[in-house]
């Protein structure tokens, strides 16, 4: 489709169809369809990055809780220890130096939003409890007797499940 260049004519009006050419109806609807079509890219650009940035964030959670993992033995060890030095009479400047370190280490995983699994008494729960051992008692079934490892939680999340030993019931009792 050529059309004449008109002498002092902008290059938008020598695009333009003549008029009564019957061109017009098929350009608007042209138009049209470009629009529509460029706001359906910048609703998928739109959902791309919204979508983009949450994977983000799952994933700087992901690594954290990773790096959380990593120190919670040293953790564990740490507060066995001071339980060992406050029951062997160690000096007690000594055991005041591990009780501060132990009470930094709550703090910052505190401001990670780690808290550990309160879990003694409690009904044993698969999702938050793994059970190593279960006995014969005078509790309760499925009631958690000792914890043998805490389990630590992080925004919801099960970070660490508690390791436990879980009550069978009283094997004497007979149920109903």
């Amino acid at each position: 489709m050529n059309h004449p260049v008109e002498e002092g004519a902008t290059p938008a009006e020598n695009r333009l169809p003549a008029e009564g050419s019957g061109e017009i109806p098929a350009a608007k609807e042209e138009v049209t369809t470009y629009v529509e079509r460029l706001k359906r890219l910048q609703a998928e650009f739109d959902n791309y990055k919204k979508r983009t940035l949450r994977e983000m964030t799952a994933l700087e959670e992901r690594v954290g809780d990773r790096e959380v993992c990593d120190v919670l033995p040293v953790f564990d060890n740490l507060q066995r220890a001071l339980e060992h030095l406050e029951k062997d009479g160690a000096t007690p400047a000594f055991v005041e130096g591990v009780r501060k370190v132990v009470a930094q280490f709550d703090q910052i995983l505190a401001q990670k939003g780690v808290s550990p699994l309160a879990c003694l008494g409690e009904r044993f729960d698969p999702a938050f409890h793994e059970a190593l051992v279960c006995v014969p008692s005078d509790r309760e079934k499925d009631t958690i007797l000792e914890e043998f490892e805490r389990g630590y939680l992080r925004s919801g999340r099960v970070l660490r499940p508690s390791k436990v030993k879980v009550s069978r019931g009283n094997p004497e009792a007979k149920e109903a």
